[in-house]
């Protein structure tokens, strides 16, 4: 390997600015307070309005910013995002996969171990072939309900199911939206077409050390929580008592509700009017309308309300929603998911509580820590957030097909409902036709979109909802820097330091180091970021050390899946952290002995099939 490279020389203004321009977006796509859709229109608004304002020239012709960064919107493998993303959402609510969900969670009772493994190579196989989202949804409620049945802890299967979809999804080329990004833009930089199963070989050997640690030692790594029946505990809700006139609180004083409600009630926060607390002395009077601010278990509060003669509801303004008929009220936990109504949102704001007919009863933290600091209903809601609502069974069905969020009900899954197979053959088509070479994965997903549409499997309302706008937003963001950062030399100055940098280790090593930064990456901000700012980088480096260019796309797109690390690293992560009730740590615990096992074995494997 040449140890005498020269240190790289600066590039020029416009490679300069879009290099901390790129900076700047990964900050703000891995930022909380601002909107990935928010972020994302940011950096391209300024990338079109800065090459628009300082034109720039490329081969003796000035570049069109308009046409170059805002034909992102029709790239052809976001194109083909979308459309899987609408065929995905078909199987989801037409419930193609829950004869399947159904017999693993019959078998769980007399087989744990096998029906785990059985979980996790379900979620493996399908995850490589539909976007693991709508697995991870359907997936998550059955696996709740089963372990209740088999007295088992939920948390100790969520987790490993949702990063199995994960490693299932680096099988193929229509896995994840990351692997189509890295193909297609592979593609139109020269390099012969990644086929549909070019790499599957080494995301099968790869993925089955993964498999292995997920289904043997993964689940003895997780805090071991009882089922919520048996335990008699829920998720902890940031909720608000309502002291309500002529009942048992009206002008008690805290101590005696203190004595009354057990040393188990512990009160946040008391609130007389939209200004005024009161202090939480022992002498304190509480009066009609008074709200009271705790921490606890649904069943705790449920209690509170029952003894101490309270109202568990947000406002007046709920209690005169309709509920039909008392005796079918039901309970379901919503997860709040990237790019839903409620994603940075209040519930108040969405009209939430009319929108839907449904009563909010409380707020669990998610990954962002979310504080009530008024009412339950102006709180700004993050993804992996829960809200508990209460409401009628049509009620949260009607939530449950018109909204991106998770919804679980407090009750057994029904596996004998309504289900169409029809959308599990369309994806069959569609892959073969894709693996065949008879037309293009982006043709054929319109196709078999098309005919679902015509057959009414699916509707266009349904279409629109499977809709993600944060993830298109960033990826037309991301490719537009990408765009820029190839154009300007940007790309190539960076690809030039790692050379520099790398020079003197072997070949094998370069290509994990590389593999290894775009595993950090993405899980600090965004693997769609990583994959598309990170593939033009790969194809630079390795035509300037003369190697083969396809293991270094691979490291880029494989390293860009490896999002175990953190909840906000993927999507499905911040499914996983709300509905099984994790912490940020329970992702680092389970996901860098995972990414280790990934970035090794790959590490290997990737040399031996292409050096």
């Amino acid at each position: 390997m040449n140890t005498s490279l020269m240190m790289p020389e600066l590039p020029e203004i416009h490679a300069l600015f879009v290099m901390m321009l790129t900076v700047l977006g990964l900050y703000l796509f891995s930022r909380d307070w601002i909107s990935i859709e928010s972020s994302s229109l940011t950096i391209l608004v300024i990338m079109v309005a800065s090459f628009y304002f300082f034109p720039y020239s490329f081969n003796g012709n000035f570049i069109n910013p308009i046409e170059l960064f805002l034909t992102n919107f029709g790239n052809e493998a976001l194109i083909t995002i979308c459309l899987l993303l609408a065929i995905g959402k078909a199987i989801e609510i037409n419930r193609s996969l829950d004869p399947l969900v159904g017999f693993l969670s019959r078998s769980w009772v007399s087989h744990p171990k096998l029906s785990l493994l059985g979980v996790l190579l379900f979620g493996a196989f399908f995850s490589a072939f539909i976007n693991n989202t709508p697995i991870v949804v359907m997936l998550i409620p059955a696996l709740i309900a089963v372990s209740e049945n088999a007295n088992i802890s939920s948390s100790k299967v969520l987790m490993p199911m949702g990063m199995a979809t994960i490693i299932g999804g680096m099988a193929t080329t229509i896995g994840t939206s990351t692997n189509l990004l890295v193909v297609g833009i592979a593609n139109d930089m020269g390099l012969d077409e990644i086929q549909l199963f070019d790499f599957v070989i080494p995301a099968l050997i790869a993925g089955s050390f993964g498999m292995l640690f997920l289904w043997l030692i993964a689940p003895n790594m997780l805090t071991d929580r009882m089922p919520r029946a048996q335990k008699k505990e829920n998720r902890v809700f940031e909720a608000s008592l309502y002291v309500n006139q002529g009942e048992y609180s009206d002008g008690k004083t805290l101590a005696e509700i203190q004595e009354k409600a057990g040393d188990g009630f512990k009160i946040d926060k008391i609130k007389r009017s939209d200004s005024l607390f009161v202090a939480k002395i022992p002498s304190v009077i509480f009066e009609p309308g008074d709200r009271i601010y705790i921490k606890d278990s649904l069943e705790n509060l449920q209690n509170y309300q029952e003894i101490l003669g309270l109202s568990l509801f947000e406002d007046e303004q709920n209690k005169n929603i309709d509920q039909e008929q008392d005796e079918d009220a039901r309970l379901a936990e919503v997860v709040i998911t990237g790019g839903s109504l409620l994603d940075h949102m209040s519930l108040s704001s969405q009209h939430f509580a009319s929108r839907f007919n449904l009563i909010p009863l409380g707020v669990h933290s998610g990954a962002t820590g979310v504080k009530i600091t008024g009412n339950i209903s102006a709180t700004t809601l993050n993804p992996g957030d829960v809200v508990l609502v209460q409401g009628t069974s049509k009620a949260i069905n009607n939530l449950k097909s018109n909204s991106n969020m998770l919804v679980i009900e407090k009750d057994k899954m029904d596996l004998a409902a309504k289900r169409s197979f029809f959308p599990l053959y369309i994806m069959l088509g569609v892959t073969l036709m894709a693996a065949t070479s008879l037309m293009p994965i982006s043709v054929a997903a319109m196709l078999g979109l098309l005919i679902m549409l015509l057959a009414g499997t699916l509707k266009w309302s349904d279409v629109g909802n499977s809709m993600n706008i944060p993830v298109i937003m960033l990826i037309v963001a991301s490719l537009s820097l990408g765009t820029a950062l190839e154009l300007t030399g940007g790309s190539d100055f960076i690809a030039n330091w790692f050379v520099y940098l790398t020079s003197s280790l072997p070949m094998p090593v370069i290509l994990s180091v590389l593999m290894l930064l775009m595993a950090i990456l993405t899980n600090v901000v965004s693997n769609n970021a990583a994959a598309v700012l990170g593939t033009p980088i790969a194809i630079n480096i390795a035509l300037q050390l003369g190697a083969p260019i396809e293991p270094f796309v691979l490291s880029v797109l494989f390293g860009a899946n490896m999002s175990f690390v953190t909840p906000i690293g993927y999507q499905t992560n911040l499914l996983i952290m709300g509905a099984g009730g994790y912490v940020f740590n329970d992702f680092v615990k389970l996901g860098i002995p995972l990414l280790l096992i990934m970035w090794i074995t790959l590490s290997i494997v990737l040399p031996l099939l292409y050096f």
